[in-house]
């Protein structure tokens, strides 16, 4: 059995499970039945009950590799994470967290979630976990970093938006591997309050379902009264809530708006104005119905990488059609100052035939400092997606997605070529 639920595991019948899902299930108390999956769990979700603790002898769980306690009030991070041999991805998401204790970090620490908590420092071991990859910090009060981090050599994305820092943590200009980063809501980061056309739901007749992301759920809706020269009928972003795990929805919703309208863009048309529940939203143009997402979000396995469908071929016409259009978005908004912060392919919309393609969600954007160079960390994240197309295409159009890749993936963040320049080269090459 590879999954199993609380009924199992009191029967007995969840022997042999490698994955058990135990969220809101109420429980008050780490069920000690658990242990007896200790030769087969690897995966567990005791998110959204009412735990405060986890028991000592959590090691006994050898071969655990992924733990989610998200919506229990921790105030600390269990100590006895640390003994437990396997495991990579720890999620302790909105649990009113102030303590986070060196010894409560496993040895192969790959993936870390303490979103929405009221962490105010970290241990200097968090840079001492060469595994670590995925660090998401967003929402705490959080003024520093370990210095630690500048060495961690595996490190890839960072979120660390509406915290207290007053500076950049002087070492991310440098780092070779990072490619993803928010930092949006901080005392050192510029911002703009959402502005823009706005929209009363009252005006609007909200239809169905089309889709949903970590920040909010897009509605097909009918705008009767759009004013001339916009669509009636158009996609509707609700927000699900006061935080993320990139960020707060206002600083999405500015930046969308600050970046205006571009045709490699899933812009904003205007925003949400007199909600019933006061909830915030977006309302965007609506791509046509047989558009669709490049690729599926990371995995488990994959933790920084996308998850692209095995029958997906792309003659490499396409692929570096693709290259190019998304290209053309990111140098929009570097343009604007501001980066994406999520330029993955699951952000990416294609036509799924010719190469058309935007760029969407921009709930880790930010506002680029003057003067910084953070720009170019979003060159790297734009380097793994060339690889990604070069991994799925059939055939080749010259070397240069392949050139543009290696450029781009430059360990040194200084000789990256800054997004222009990737326009120039790719346009020069896409004929279409």
């Amino acid at each position: 059995m590879s999954l199993a639920n609380l009924a199992d595991l009191r029967s007995g019948a969840a022997s042999g499970a490698r994955e058990l899902r135990l969220g809101g299930c109420g429980l008050t108390e780490f069920p000690r039945e658990i242990f007896g999956l200790a030769d087969t769990l690897e995966v567990l979700d005791l998110g959204f009950n009412a735990l405060s603790s986890l028991p000592d002898d959590l090691g006994r769980l050898h071969r655990l590799r992924a733990l989610f306690c998200s919506g229990n009030p921790f105030e600390r991070l269990p100590p006895s994470l640390g003994d437990c041999a396997a495991l990579s991805q720890v999620g302790f998401r909105g649990t009113g967290m102030r303590e986070v204790p060196a010894e409560a970090l496993p040895p192969r620490l790959r993936w870390l979630t303490l979103t929405d908590n009221q962490i105010e420092t970290l241990p200097a071991a968090l840079g001492e976990r060469p595994a670590l990859q995925k660090l998401m910090l967003a929402g705490n009060r959080l003024r520093a970093l370990p210095d630690g981090l500048a060495a961690a050599p595996a490190l890839e994305l960072l979120r660390i938006a509406a915290n207290g820092f007053d500076a950049a943590p002087p070492w991310l200009t440098a780092h070779p591997c990072l490619a993803w980063l928010a930092w949006a809501g901080n005392p050192f980061a510029r911002g703009a309050a959402p502005t823009g056309r706005l929209v009363h739901w009252r005006d609007l007749q909200v239809g169905p379902l089309l889709g949903q992301g970590a920040s909010g759920l897009v509605h097909r809706a009918h705008w009767p009264d759009a004013p001339a020269g916009l669509p009636q009928v158009v996609a509707l972003k609700l927000f699900k809530g006061s935080m993320t795990s990139d960020g707060l929805p206002q600083h999405e919703m500015a930046a969308c708006l600050t970046a205006g309208a571009h045709p490699q863009l899933v812009g904003a048309l205007g925003r949400l104005s007199g909600h019933p529940e006061g909830r915030d939203g977006l309302l965007m143009p609506l791509l046509p119905d047989h558009w669709r997402v490049l690729a599926g979000p990371p995995s488990l396995e994959s933790c920084t990488r996308d998850v692209y469908d095995p029958g997906l071929r792309l003659s490499g016409a396409v692929a570096l059609r693709i290259a190019h259009r998304i290209a053309l978005a990111v140098a929009h908004l570097h343009g604007s100052g501001l980066t994406h912060g999520d330029l993955y392919a699951h952000n990416i919309l294609w036509d799924g035939q010719s190469g058309e393609a935007v760029l969407s969600d921009f709930g880790a954007a930010s506002v680029l400092p003057e003067g910084s160079g953070l720009a170019r960390l979003e060159m790297r994240a734009f380097g793994l997606l060339v690889d990604e197309l070069l991994r799925v295409s059939v055939d080749e159009v010259g070397s240069v997605l392949r050139d543009v890749r290696d450029a781009c993936l430059a360990p040194d963040v200084l000789l990256r070529p800054g997004m222009l320049e990737v326009v120039q080269a790719l346009g020069a090459a896409d004929r279409g």
